[in-house]
């Protein structure tokens, strides 16, 4: 089993890529990844299941630290609001974007970062304590920075609820970690033995919703057009990149980098579909860019995570992994 899980964990981005193609090729046999099973949500039982085993890869002080260097999570939360929206505007225009369709990626770019980037970046081995905090933060300022972000780009007020989009990021993130933190106080060797097989166990939950997703966007994927596929794409490659320059021209260590990266690339899409179509009813094709960046981002996180792994950590990140504990025994807060 240990073997097994180690493959998967190591071609994940071939796990993922499969799952795409029959979600694509069969999307009846994923549907009930998106639907209910006793009241509940499958997909957030699934995502609140992958937030519980990176709990039990963490402890307290991993988030003590970092409230005790603000400036991760301000730089953070500045890029995020900066770098997403700048660039939905810029490729909106570039790419002489309908009108309609320009709400959409204006939208995907002034919403705040998405659960998934903390699957992601726990996948990568990025600092995921960032990751959770910045997604935490970036959804408690969206109800002021979305809208007014939107008005200012395309002139369109908007509103929605700001108490049940964090509540159900409590749900999904904030709660089941916590237990996971909890457990591995608890029962540290089991939580240790456990460790061979969370990887893979993440890797198979995110690739069934990604098939579910692409399943249940199929008609709205295949009926866009190459422009708009290409933008989505930028979007979020460059977003994932500008993000990764961030942390390091700010002089972050490497695991913060890799959580900026993700953090920034990855928005909560599908909250920008569901406001396009709340309040722009009148724009069908406002909801297609939501809707394929829900799939997209999650198949290029994946493909990324699978980058850093096997490539870019072994290389850059081992490097800097002795510098935190010599900071933390000389008692400063620089990096």
């Amino acid at each position: 089993m240990k073997k097994i899980c180690s493959a998967i964990g190591k071609y994940f981005g071939f796990v993922i890529i499969a799952f795409l193609i029959m979600g694509m090729a069969w999307p009846a046999a994923f549907t009930w990844v998106l639907g209910k099973a006793w009241g509940f949500s499958i997909l957030s039982f699934m995502l609140g299941l992958i937030m519980f085993g990176m709990g039990t890869t963490m402890e307290t002080k991993d988030f003590a630290l970092i409230l005790k260097r603000p400036r991760d999570v301000f730089l953070g939360a500045v890029a995020q609001y900066a770098i997403m929206p700048f660039l939905a505007y810029a490729l909106s225009r570039a790419f002489n974007l309908d009108p309609a369709l320009t709400v959409g990626v204006v939208l995907v770019g002034t919403c705040p970062g998405g659960t998934a980037s903390n699957v992601i970046t726990f996948i990568s081995k990025g600092d995921l304590a960032l990751s959770v905090t910045m997604t935490s933060v970036s959804t408690l300022l969206s109800p002021i920075m979305t809208p007014f972000l939107t008005y200012l780009i395309i002139g369109q007020k908007i509103a929605f609820s700001p108490v049940s989009m964090f509540w159900s990021i409590v749900q999904i993130v904030i709660v089941p970690i916590g237990l996971g933190v909890m457990v591995r106080r608890l029962f540290p060797e089991l939580c240790r033995k456990a460790s061979d097989y969370l990887p893979a166990l993440s890797c198979i939950c995110i690739s069934l919703l990604i098939a579910g997703l692409a399943g249940s966007s199929r008609e709205a994927i295949l009926a866009s057009s190459a422009t708009i596929m290409a933008v989505v794409v930028l979007h979020n490659l460059l977003g994932c990149a500008l993000g990764f320059a961030v942390g390091l021209l700010s002089g972050m260590e490497w695991k913060k980098c890799v959580a900026l990266c993700i953090e920034v690339g990855m928005q909560n899409s599908g909250l920008a579909a569901g406001l396009a179509k709340t309040h722009f009813p009148a724009m069908a094709a406002a909801a297609v860019p939501g809707a394929i960046f829900s799939s997209w981002h999650n198949i290029s996180g994946s493909i990324l995570a699978w980058i850093f792994v096997n490539y870019l950590n072994p290389r850059f990140g081992e490097k800097e992994a002795p510098a935190p504990v010599m900071i933390e025994q000389a008692g400063s807060t620089a990096h």
